[in-house]
């Protein structure tokens, strides 16, 4: 049993193995076999299958059975409107700008120079900025040369601060002031007809307030606009004269459609000392008036009622009025004046003038009992504008100046005590090319007929100006100036005349020529940065000596320099 159970396992192991290697050798001669035919008669390619990376696999497909659709709600709304047919132009609505980027301002600076003839110069100006309700300054002054004679020097200071306020309503404005001049005697005659060789020493001093009050304009038809300002101040010499003022004027204006109705008036006080003068001089004017405006049309037609009362009392009234016209609109307007009024002279006044007066000098009110003007001016385009008219006035107790007979080089003031009848022509042009470019000038003729005196002392006839700035560039500019003056007339006395001076008596009189003088001045600066300038200036290039008045001569050819520094 046991080695026939041996047998049949030997047996089925040995059949076993003999069918395995059968089958090997056919499966690897059959690949073969397929191999050869697939190589030779067919091409198998198999459709592109790609493999994603694990990062985009999608873990769900999406649902594309979804075909549902948004439908949105619509609320109508049906406006009765009526249809307008309009083919007009609508109008463009401007793009608002945007807002400029501020400049920096600068409102201060320093200013100081030196040169020939003495010369020296200090300025100073300053302002707190750009606050438009609240101004607030202060200017400081120094000028002083010398000439080639002895004693031939003046200096000048002057100190202000000035300050305003716009409030809602109204607008506040102030000044103090202070000027001081300084000067000598110097007169000197060519001829030696006087002596003068210790000149003496003069000196001027200048206090003054001032204070103001005005309505801001307004459109409004119904407005009251009004104004009031109050001034005053004190002056004296080197010697014994002194003198004080006060001021006090103010206006009211109604507006009634096309009309104004209004009244001015002043109230001015004054009183003059020296060591022989003492007088009250006042003034109390009235002016009421009515105005039209309308297009092209201004009329203003009242009364000056004046009453001087102190030292001197007389009432008087004048006629107050004015128009203008315009022909054609910013070119050509005419206008015209008739009026009356009383002047109050003061010796600050007459110093400003002449300041080589003497002492004890006679106040008096001059009256412009009638004066006519007539004109036209206008513009001639950008640039360009102009200025012309004629005048007649009838004057009495006209002021002039006279040497002193015992100092010469000193001056007296009398009156023309008649009726002096002035004609004068006046001519102003103004052009400006560019900013680079701008001339300015102006003449006056004027023909004087005293009633008692032979000649309108020291009064020229013809007298002019000019002034022309030229800018380069931004950094350097230039200025030129000339003023030119005709012969004038002196008096000279062979006799003491009559005190007190009324009329004139001419045997005791000569009679003066003063020659008249042109004076050319030539100026440049230069702009080293927004800090710093420097500039110059020459005066009197023609060196022309001849004064205004008898025997003062003018400071010859001068010039001085210097640097500016703007903050």
């Amino acid at each position: 049993m046991t080695l026939r159970k041996l047998l049949y396992t030997t047996v089925f192991f040995i059949t076993a193995g003999t069918l395995s290697l059968q089958a090997q050798d056919k499966k690897e001669t059959d690949t073969k076999a397929e191999d050869k035919t697939i190589a030779e008669e067919i091409e198998v390619v198999r459709p592109y299958k790609p493999v994603l990376a694990e990062a985009v696999k999608l873990r769900r497909s999406p649902d594309l059975s979804d075909i549902k659709t948004y439908k949105a709600k619509y609320n109508y709304g049906i406006t009765d409107r009526k249809l307008e047919l309009n083919a007009d132009i609508n109008k463009l609505q401007a793009q608002q700008v945007a807002d400029e980027r501020k400049e920096q301002l600068i409102n201060n600076y320093l200013k100081g120079g030196l040169g020939t003839s003495g010369t020296t110069l200090a300025e100073a100006y300053f302002n707190i900025g750009r606050d438009e309700g609240m101004q607030l300054g202060g200017f400081f002054r120094h000028f002083g040369q010398e000439g080639d004679l002895n004693a031939q020097k003046f200096n000048q200071q002057q100190l202000s601060v000035f300050g305003r306020s716009i409030l809602d309503q109204f607008t506040l404005s102030g000044k103090v002031n202070y000027q001081r001049n300084g000067l000598y005697f110097y007169g000197q005659d060519t001829d030696n007809a006087f002596i003068n060789d210790n000149p003496a020493k003069q000196a001027f001093n200048f206090f003054e307030g001032e204070g103001e009050i005005a309505s801001k304009y307004t459109t409004d038809e119904d407005a009251l606009s009004y104004a009031a300002k109050i001034n005053g101040y004190m002056w004296g010499d080197h010697y014994s004269a002194k003198e004080n003022s006060i001021v006090l004027n103010g206006y009211l204006n109604k507006r009634i459609s096309s009309f104004n109705l209004g009244l001015a008036g002043s109230v001015e006080l004054g009183n003059t000392k020296d060591q022989l003068v003492s007088v009250n001089n006042n003034l109390l004017k009235l002016n009421p008036y009515i105005r039209l405006q309308a297009k092209g049309v201004k009329i203003n037609a009242g009364i000056n009622f004046v009453q001087e009362f102190g030292d001197f009392s007389e009432t008087r009234i004048f006629p107050a009025v004015t128009a203008d016209f315009t022909l054609i609109p910013d070119y050509l307007q005419i206008f015209g004046e008739l009026k009356g009024d009383v002047h109050r002279n003061s010796l600050k006044e007459l110093t400003d003038d002449n300041p080589f007066l003497t002492n004890n000098i006679q106040i008096q009110n001059t009256v412009e009992k009638i004066s006519f003007t007539a004109g036209i001016k206008g513009t001639g385009g950008p640039g360009f504008g102009y200025k012309a008219k004629v005048y007649h006035k009838e004057l009495d107790n006209l002021p002039l100046f006279v040497n002193n007979y015992n100092s010469p080089q000193q001056f007296d003031v009398i009156y023309e005590f008649g009726k002096t009848k002035l004609l004068g022509v006046e001519g102003e042009l103004s052009v400006q090319v560019s900013n680079a470019l701008k001339w300015t000038g102006m003449i006056n003729l004027e023909s004087y007929e005293p009633d008692r005196e032979t000649e309108a002392w020291f009064k020229p006839q013809l007298r002019v100006s000019s002034n022309l700035l030229y800018n380069i560039n931004d950094k350097l500019s230039f200025n030129a100036a000339v003023a030119l003056q005709d012969d004038s007339k002196a008096k000279l006395y062979n006799a003491a005349p009559s005190s007190p001076y009324v009329v004139p008596n001419t045997d005791i009189e000569r009679v003066v020529n003063i020659k008249g003088f042109v004076d050319l001045g030539i100026g440049a600066s230069y702009k080293i940065n927004n800090k710093f300038s420097v500039f110059a200036n020459a005066n009197n290039l023609l060196n022309n000596k001849n004064g205004r008045f008898l025997y003062y001569q003018a400071i010859g050819f001068n010039g001085f320099g210097g640097l500016t520094y703007s903050f």
